[in-house]
């Protein structure tokens, strides 16, 4: 198990025994270099911690535990977990910043305590055993690697992964594993049989906002918050850089590193030799304003080579393709820093993301007419109107029916869904669409609403993404990415004082102008305007291009292969008919094609693991 995550931590291994407990680590050399490893012990060594994360408030904590009597023997942050546990238990969490995912065992209380952050920044698997034995990892890999855990997939989550692109948590795709959620703590005692998670944490956006204060005001508070966070992720006894996209929240972390006089700045950035989905050359001026060392790197845009590679990189099935960049520029910075800040998070803190300003458009429609009216007519015109892909966008109405039919929560899961629940309808096998039992992954998002309220729709979008997407997809894929290299990666913007914050202002503050309007604001005196006011690009690949080009040979193959149509899961039909009009030009099915091509890799990689031919 503890080898499996060998390139979590490169600088070596450490173990823990004892009658029913056992701990392995692996450790990235950060902060004391010499006096951190792990597992590490309180004074007597009755609680022993295995940890990964960075507590950024570590020295002001340690001085508080030191002037109530606890002795400590390094210099890391890790030394604060055990000692911070002795004198306030579980309450020890709230007083930790940071990113982390640990397990504590307390040998006098008999007790085992499992914690992951706030915003979920740091993976945590486990899984309770039928003999109550707890078996947990950093990565489902190494769960998975105990023989006693079952991989049974979970068709729920083959649902929700061919709706959100990824498994959300809870669930991983094996039965038997779960996934700890953001700012959740388990805690068992030997001999107690089942465990649930308590929550000690949540993004208080179903909180009314302040009121506005001054403009002035608000956007200097901003950029001294943002910079007390950027300054919080600035220590470590190793090199540190940062990645510059050119786009505006790294390019924030940048500015604020330069406003904090950081002498050295090393940026790193992947280009594309398409221009489409190239921002490069915004990376480069922000570099040259910031006076930057700058690395940047070209990719070909079909650089589809790491294809098996993220396979064995997620685990289990994954399906946003910017994983592809994400792992060249985690693979670039490697070359120069072991520690790299990001501008993860600015969207969801800011409404960012393009969706956020069609979801309020569709908002301002769906106010205007009765329940009734709405399911009816838009309905009906969600179902009749053709899905003109090949049309001019004004020509292309049918999804934009389909959300104004629904309610709110379930336009915007339709709005985000890499393939709609009508799609999933038809491509599931009769006996997989039984098994489900009417199981929908709209159940998702009810869950996480389920006795909130919220000011405005918006804000209710906000939380579902800090719930869903930003742990799911894109923390998950920047983890990942990063840790297949040894490489730490920051995030300013999802420093919890910070979100809780930017969760206060006025939602029209945020969306005003298309998105991120505050922080464009604030911003302003720091970077160009070229860079805050243009036009946002994702992170992504051509997908549509290499299905119809480069590889449509493989993604035919693949598609229409025995293993997906032998599964049981999907109808085989329906897996010709997405081949068949995407390659024709008839539909652009890009994002489940390469769903598909995912899933096909796990279910071969997972045959490889248990040894099935």
């Amino acid at each position: 198990m503890n080898d499996s995550l060998s390139h979590r931590g490169p600088d070596g291994d450490g173990f823990h025994f004892e009658p029913g407990v056992g701990f392995g680590h692996r450790r990235l050399s950060i902060i004391d270099l010499e006096g951190g490893k792990q597992p590490l012990y309180n004074e007597d060594e009755t609680v022993v911690v295995t940890y990964n994360g960075e507590i950024y408030n570590f020295r002001e904590l340690a001085q508080e535990l030191q002037a109530l009597g606890h002795v400590f023997r390094t210099h890391c942050d890790t030394e604060v977990i055990v000692h911070a546990w002795e004198e306030w238990g579980a309450g020890s969490l709230q007083r930790f910043n940071g990113m982390f995912a640990f397990a504590l065992w307390d040998r006098n209380k008999d007790t085992l305590f499992l914690a992951r952050d706030r915003l979920g920044i740091k993976p945590l698997y486990y899984a309770l055993l039928a003999d109550d034995f707890l078996v947990f990892g950093s990565e489902l890999k190494a769960v998975t690697r105990n023989p006693s855990v079952s991989r049974d997939l979970d068709s729920r989550a083959i649902e929700e992964y061919f709706t959100f692109g990824y498994v959300p948590e809870p669930r991983s795709i094996y039965k038997s594993v779960k996934k700890m959620e953001p700012g959740t703590f388990l805690q068992l005692k030997r001999g107690q049989s089942g465990a649930d998670a308590v929550r000690y944490w949540d993004v208080p956006l179903d909180e009314a906002s302040r009121s506005p204060g001054s403009w002035e005001n608000t956007c200097e508070e901003l950029r001294e918050r943002l910079k007390a966070s950027v300054d919080r992720r600035l220590v470590a006894d190793v090199p540190l850089g940062a990645f510059l996209s050119g786009g505006i929240d790294s390019s924030a972390v940048v500015a604020m590193m330069r406003e904090l006089n950081t002498d050295s700045i090393l940026t790193c950035s992947i280009g594309f030799n398409e221009k489409r989905y190239d921002e490069s050359g915004y990376a480069d001026m922000v570099a040259k304003v910031k006076r930057t060392n700058h690395k940047a790197e070209k990719v070909e845009a079909a650089d589809y080579g790491l294809l098996e590679k993220l396979v064995g990189i997620y685990d289990e099935p994954y399906a946003d393709s910017s994983a592809i960049p994400t792992y060249r520029v985690c693979e670039l910075a490697r070359k120069h820093v072991t520690v790299a800040l990001s501008g993860d998070g600015g969207d969801e803190n800011y409404v960012g993301y393009r969706r956020y300003k069609l979801f309020a458009m569709e908002e301002r429609l769906r106010s205007v007419f009765p329940d009734k009216v709405r399911r009816g007519v838009f309905g009906f015109l969600g179902d009749y109107y053709p899905k003109l892909d090949w049309a001019p966008r004004v020509f292309r109405g049918k999804t934009t029916f389909q959300a104004l039919a629904r309610s709110s929560a379930n336009a915007y899961l339709h709005g985000v869904s890499i393939f709609p629940e009508e799609g999933r309808n038809w491509l599931f096998s009769e006996s997989f669409k039984s098994e489900l039992q009417g199981y929908r992954s709209r159940e998702v998002y009810a869950r996480h609403l389920e006795g909130k309220e919220f000011e405005d729709s918006i804000r209710m979008v906000q939380y579902l993404d800090f719930k869903t997407y930003l742990p799911g997809d894109i923390l998950t894929k920047v983890d990942r990415a990063s840790m297949a290299h040894g490489l730490e990666v920051r995030v300013p913007f999802l420093d919890h004082s910070f979100v809780s914050w930017t969760a206060g202002l006025p939602t029209g503050d945020k969306l005003r102008g298309g998105g991120k309007h505050v922080l464009k604001e604030a911003l302003r005196p720091l970077l160009p305007e070229e860079v805050l006011f243009r036009k946002k690009m994702g992170f992504g690949v051509p997908l549509d291009i290499w299905f119809r080009g480069s590889l449509k040979e493989r993604i035919a193959e693949t598609v229409r292969g025995d293993r997906l149509k032998g599964a049981g899961i999907f109808a085989p039909e329906s897996l010709d008919r997405l081949v068949t009009e995407h390659q024709s030009g008839k539909r652009d099915w890009s994002p489940i094609l390469w769903a598909l091509l995912m899933f096909d890799g796990f279910l071969q990689n997972d045959d490889l693991q248990t040894g099935v031919a």
